[in-house]
């Protein structure tokens, strides 16, 4: 079920009223059923594999804190196989079976192995991530096992959160399910408020948005420069606004009912630099690479080419967790590649601030610095969208060449595409009032600056943002759902 779909606005009500009517021995039975049911509504047969792993990662968490010794580890490495194996078989039998038909056949050899027609089970990587962090908290000691069945598979199925996230840390959300929750008006209204976010985010801006993007993705060879550089700065926008809006409307929907979700977005892209950026952008999946991944490997407490090594091997990992493509792959390295060099320039970096005077205006310093961090993260989602490496390699030669810089050029490629001045400027419009909306909050307005406004304001605003969704609103799918 999707969060910006007429099913869900029944959907989420009904299933509220329920929960706080119920008594609060029940109210779990009654949240892991609706999940079964939202999850159901996309394929329902795969709400089995979901039964599988839930089922083997319980028994592997309670034998687990049971045993010791080498046992304690077998049954970890057990949990781990089953819940990467189904992944890998979904997500990954198909690209490693394309790349070794292309091995072999570079070599002369013929490669047996059929593909199959597979269809990637929803939030599949989101949901294995969560049930992974489970048992392996646990086999570390920071997590007692879950001793009641239904809590625990309701700690993976939470339909919030289910899809696409946040990854909730066992020690967060688990204990959430075996306190009472009241109903508070308080918290009702400031969920409902970020859903309308989110889905203003996600309605009014990706989808908007997204038209243009596709439009010059599609045929990247037909358009220069100025064309390519403004669709990939607007991807860089539908896409923020389409995942933080599905985290928005996420943690909203858990705070109605007195669930407290991670904060998933931290405006990322205010970042000064690329450290910082994945310390604000979907922060629940970078630490979990830091913390289960890029440490397990030594972190930085090993030598520095070490280091730099576990860098880019987190990265490319996170690449390919993102999506079964070589695509996401040099994604993932690029940006690994760029904490690499940010490591390698820092001195040289503070010196060239120092020369040129950056240090004694630090407000001008830190736009260069947002705006760089910006471009070349931009230039990393190339590689995130293109559908191809040839794509992508054309997006960048075009743009690094200069050719067709020209707005005539570019508007005339567009429009000769199917789009509008009209659609260009609205696209634009949004794209910076996004920004634009990020800055004012990071920076000038107080958490409750809009709570503290005259109701007159506050309500123009909710009729405003529900209008809008609704006049807009086209089902379409978010894009982490594809992970």
């Amino acid at each position: 079920m999707l969060f910006n779909s007429l099913a869900f606005f029944l959907f989420f009500p009904i299933v509220t009223a329920i929960y706080f009517a119920l008594p609060q021995r029940w109210r779990w039975l009654h949240l892991l059923a609706a999940s079964c049911y939202f999850y159901m509504f996309f394929v329902p047969i795969y709400v089995l594999i979901l039964a599988l792993t839930i089922a083997i990662d319980y028994a592997a968490g309670i034998l687990i804190s049971g045993a010791e010794g080498r046992r304690r580890r077998y049954y970890l490495m057990a949990s781990l196989a089953a819940n990467i194996g189904v992944l890998a078989f979904f997500k990954y039998y198909n690209f490693l079976n394309a790349t070794l038909l292309q091995l072999t056949g570079a070599v002369g050899v013929a490669w047996p192995v059929p593909f199959l027609s597979l269809i990637l089970p929803i939030g599949l990587s989101f949901h294995t991530f969560q049930a992974m962090s489970y048992t392996i908290e646990v086999y570390r000691g920071h997590q007692p096992p879950e001793r009641h069945f239904g809590i625990y598979a309701l700690y993976v199925m939470f339909y919030p959160q289910l899809v696409a996230g946040p990854i909730e840390r066992p020690q967060n959300l688990l204990p959430q399910f075996h306190r009472p929750h009241r109903f508070s008006s308080v918290q009702a209204r400031s969920g409902l408020q970020l859903m309308l976010l989110g889905l203003c985010k996600k309605v009014v801006v990706a989808d908007t948005v997204a038209p243009v993007v596709n439009v010059v993705y599609a045929a990247p060879a037909d358009h220069g420069a100025l064309a390519l550089a403004g669709a990939t700065a607007l991807f860089a926008v539908q896409i923020y606004a389409d995942f933080c809006g599905y985290s928005d409307i996420a943690r909203g929907a858990a705070r109605v009912m007195g669930f407290d979700l991670m904060v998933n977005f931290n405006r990322p892209y205010l970042a000064r630099s690329v450290a910082e950026f994945w310390q604000r952008w979907h922060i629940s999946l970078s630490t979990w690479f830091r913390d289960y991944v890029y440490i397990s490997l030594g972190g930085n407490r090993v030598p520095y080419a070490r280091w730099q090594a576990n860098l880019v091997i987190t990265f490319l990992l996170s690449g390919l967790w993102h999506g079964a493509n070589w695509t996401f792959v040099m994604w993932g390295g690029l940006n690994g590649l760029y904490l690499v060099m940010s490591n390698w320039t820092a001195g040289l970096r503070q010196q060239l601030v120092r020369w040129v005077r950056l240090d004694r205006a630090p407000a001008v310093h830190a736009v260069v610095q947002v705006t760089f961090v910006f471009l070349i993260v931009c230039i990393a989602w190339v590689f995130f969208r293109a559908n191809t490496l040839h794509d992508a390699r054309t997006i960048l030669y075009t743009m690094a060449s200069g050719a067709g810089l020209s707005p005539r050029s570019a508007l005339a490629s567009l429009s000769a595409a199917g789009l509008s001045p009209s659609t260009l400027l609205g696209a634009a419009a949004l794209g910076a009032g996004l920004l634009l909306f990020d800055l004012a909050v990071e920076y000038r307005l107080s958490p409750d600056w809009f709570d503290r406004r005259p109701i007159w304001i506050r309500w123009g605003a909710y009729y405003a943002g529900v209008a809008l969704v609704l006049a807009l609103l086209g089902e379409q799918p978010f894009i982490y759902f594809q992970f």
